[in-house]
């Protein structure tokens, strides 16, 4: 899934980025619109217009007099429908109106005005229909609502899901073939019919928490929300019943301070483009920035090797890997614009016995450097904890912008108030298990500790930067981006394809990448992880199961160009 863009510049550059917001403050961001002179009806009349807008554009290009039903509940989402009815009807789409509760007002009115059939009531035409609609709009239950569904909306939904069920199966049916090819690979699935169009949220969903009622909503194909997003459409499991999720605006005043106080965002791409480093034209490799990596071990020898690449990729002007020599001599001849900083081992198990002299030869250089990456690939060699430890407590003051990774997480875990050993703003970028271990946590309920970090992501990231003076970048479906002093990002990605080794690698380097360029720690966060995911996400387009982290590296220059050309274009 991903978020869509706002619908004009104009309205994009009026809100900065698109704010992510609990239903509790969404409900008091509308209240002081009301207040502030921008009525509810006016905030209704724009959700319909927007979600008529994106109707059209989701109908298939061969429905000439498009058949749109529409799900409408008895509170405002219902409103919303309405609004949209009337637009479709007007624009000749012959549209349907199917009412959970018998009502006549305005909105009402004015779609059968338009040419809108209203019904309700008769579960059997509800299905014929729903089984020959181009395009079903769920406006049954908006954000207020909690799973799980009960009453008439629920009999709406289930015989919905019947129609849509039966007429794929039909669709099979026809379409198959009486016998089949061992020779030749199935063909991709065409696009189901009928298409799913939810308001705001799948009827079923819980805005906040993400649970939803798996009997009966509807799996959307598109979800459209208002103003902000929900973190329930970037929470498992609704995220699966979401779609594609387009954020429209309501046009409200950006001077609100219900607004302006939301300090949770969700990334995207405008907002990255504007901060992608500058490239002057008098530039020179020390313009863009020096990345130290320290890292690998003979177990894990490409790791350094990926990192490495992928802080070049972003841009970084010169980077080097200090590793055994055992990983230098495995990656050199494959890496030929990395520079290497042979660290000296003891004896043929160089995992094992990372020498004295290794460590004061890598605090010697580490203070010529922009940004400094730590652990990515290290395992747990005999002086690797000692060799965080003293660059930790020795090079106080000299150090470049820190990201520390993998092992070198695992390392400071076993530290007692580790957290104040490192620079703040330090940035750490753990997996669900590494948080679980930062934070101390202990399995409780049957959880393990990484499913408690599963189960209260954005509050424990949000707390846990607080507490340790840093930027947390929790990894997985949906990346939470934390900063101490309060700021926190999502990522609109869950991409299964970066569940694959080597990828946390390719991003802790992007990081350091954007670091060594001028990005503020935070910044740099969030920049890297977006492109990562969505170079992640180009790289699954053909091949899903059988991505690299390679791969993810040879995305990141379309990514990065699409992006710079979004800038120069604006």
């Amino acid at each position: 899934m991903r978020v869509g863009c706002w619908s004009s510049r104009a309205e994009r550059e009026n809100n900065a980025v698109p704010k992510l917001v609990t239903v509790a403050e969404m409900q008091a961001i509308e209240a002081a619109a009301d207040a502030a002179g921008v009525s509810y009806a006016q905030m209704m009349a724009r959700a319909g217009r927007a979600t008529a807008d994106l109707a059209y554009q989701m109908l298939p290009p061969e429905a000439k007099q498009p058949r749109i039903l529409i799900l409408v509940g008895h509170g405002n989402n219902g409103g919303d429908g309405l609004v949209a009815a009337r637009w479709l009807a007007e624009q000749g789409a012959n549209t349907a109106c199917y009412l959970a509760r018998g009502r006549e007002d305005s909105l009402v009115e004015a779609a059968r005005a338009a040419g809108a059939t209203i019904l309700s009531e008769n579960l059997d035409t509800l299905r014929q229909l729903a089984g020959g609609a181009d395009l079903i709009i769920d406006a049954l239950l908006g954000t207020g609502a909690k799973p799980p569904v009960r009453g008439v909306v629920r009999e709406i939904l289930l015989n919905v899901r019947r129609a849509i069920e039966g007429r794929a199966a039909q669709s099979n049916l026809d379409e198959g073939e009486s016998s089949h090819s061992l020779h030749k690979l199935p063909q991709p699935l065409p696009p189901r019919l009928p298409r799913v169009l939810a308001v705001d949220v799948p009827s079923g969903m819980d805005a906040d928490s993400g649970a939803v009622d798996p009997d009966c909503t509807l799996h959307a194909d598109s979800t459209l929300t208002f103003e902000a997003v929900k973190h329930g459409h970037l929470t498992l499991p609704a995220a699966e019943y979401v779609g594609e999720l387009h954020l429209a605006p309501l046009k409200l005043p950006s001077t609100l301070p219900e607004l302006a106080a939301v300090r949770h965002q969700v990334v995207d791409a405008e907002q990255v483009a504007a901060r992608l480093p500058q490239r002057p034209l008098d530039a020179n490799k020390g313009t863009f920035g020096k990345v130290l990596v320290l890292g690998g071990s003979e177990r894990y020898i490409g790791a350094a090797g990926l990192a490495a690449s992928a802080a070049y990729r972003v841009g970084a002007g010169l980077v080097t890997v200090a590793a055994i020599k055992p990983v230098v001599n495995a990656l050199a001849a494959a890496l030929p614009e990395v520079t290497w900083l042979p660290l000296p081992n003891g004896g043929e198990d160089g995992e094992k016995t990372l020498t004295d002299a290794a460590i004061s030869l890598a605090m010697t250089e580490v203070p010529d450097y922009d940004a400094l990456l730590i652990g990515v690939g290290m395992g747990r060699a005999l002086n690797a904890f000692t060799l965080i430890e003293t660059i930790l407590t020795q090079a106080e003051g000299q150090l470049p912008p820190l990201v520390i990774d993998a092992d070198g997480l695992n390392m400071l875990a076993t530290m007692d108030e580790w957290w104040a050993k490192i620079p703040p703003n330090t940035i750490l970028t753990p997996h669900p298990g590494e948080m679980a271990r930062l934070a101390k946590l202990r399995a409780e309920g049957g959880r393990t500790p990484a499913q408690l970090v599963q189960a209260d992501r954005v509050r424990l990231a949000a707390e846990k930067a607080a507490q340790w003076r840093c930027i947390v970048v929790l990894k997985g479906a949906f990346t939470v981006i934390a900063a101490p002093d309060g700021p926190l990002a999502v990522l609109p990605f869950a991409e299964p394809a970066l569940a694959r080794a080597g990828t946390g690698d390719v991003l802790a380097g992007m990081i350091a990448g954007f670091l060594a360029q001028g990005l503020a720690p935070f910044e740099a966060a969030i920049s890297a992880a977006y492109v990562h995911g969505a170079s992640g996400r180009l790289a699954a387009a053909q091949t899903p199961s059988s991505v690299l982290a390679q791969d993810v590296i040879a995305h990141l220059p379309q990514v990065i160009t699409s992006l710079e050309n979004s800038r120069l274009s604006r």
